[in-house]
């Protein structure tokens, strides 16, 4: 196989990831309608398949040719790498979104996790066809698209009381998730975003907008 070929087959590997990765928008949007509880109920059960089976494929070799034989093509390479015993990205997806849950309210949860899933998948997938400018460990392209997605999505997601803080504060928060990911923090990006992107965004309401009731949007379930 030529490098052209393998390099147009690892992107369209990436293209499958990232669509399946799009697919895991549909949790905060069904979290939008559900109770914290409910959510959980459902996020931590499916959470604990994917892990066991996750743990499995790295430690039990039957599983693991299973798993690679089904599955294998779309790994990425370190997820392929026995030796470095890393869980697969649906796996830290879902343990993302139970640590989301589980630690903020629901209108900042909503934010975090589609620009996980959103500006991720962009980030991606620019980045890897028109890649060329390094910055941090990513590239210019890749984290601009990270950028502007994030922004989108702050724009659309749904606020308190729609103040124009509520807009600085996901706009910031959002600003740092970028960097989160270009620069890596030796966690899975999966985790990294929506938890920094989170944490920000509490931070920044609790100093500027005290008054403002964040978990009014958990009690409309």
């Amino acid at each position: 196989m030529s490098e052209l070929e393998n390099i147009d087959r690892n992107y369209g590997a990436e293209i499958v990831r990232k669509g399946i990765h799009l697919f895991s928008l549909s949790i905060p949007v069904l979290y939008y309608f559900l109770s914290k509880s409910v959510a959980l109920y459902i996020l931590i059960p499916l959470t604990l398949a994917f892990l066991i089976s996750d743990v499995a494929r790295l430690f039990v070799p039957s599983v693991g040719r299973l798993y690679g034989h089904l599955f294998g093509w779309l790994l990425r390479p370190h997820e392929r790498n026995d030796r470095g015993r890393r869980l697969t990205g649906a796996s830290y997806v879902l343990l993302s979104a139970v640590l989301s849950v589980w630690l903020f309210p629901k209108v900042i949860v909503i934010t975090a996790f589609a620009i996980l899933i959103i500006s991720d998948s962009a980030a991606a997938l620019i980045g890897r066809r028109f890649g060329k400018r390094p910055f941090l460990g990513k590239s210019l392209e890749g984290t601009s698209a990270f950028l502007v997605t994030a922004l989108a999505v702050v724009a659309v997601a749904p606020k308190i009381a729609y103040l124009p803080g509520e807009y600085f504060i996901g706009a910031a928060a959002a600003l740092l998730g970028t960097i989160v990911e270009a620069g890596g923090l030796g966690i899975d990006d999966n985790l990294s975003i929506p938890l920094s992107v989170g944490s920000t965004m509490w931070l920044l309401y609790t100093l500027f907008l005290p008054a403002v009731d964040l978990y009014s949007l958990d009690r409309l379930v």
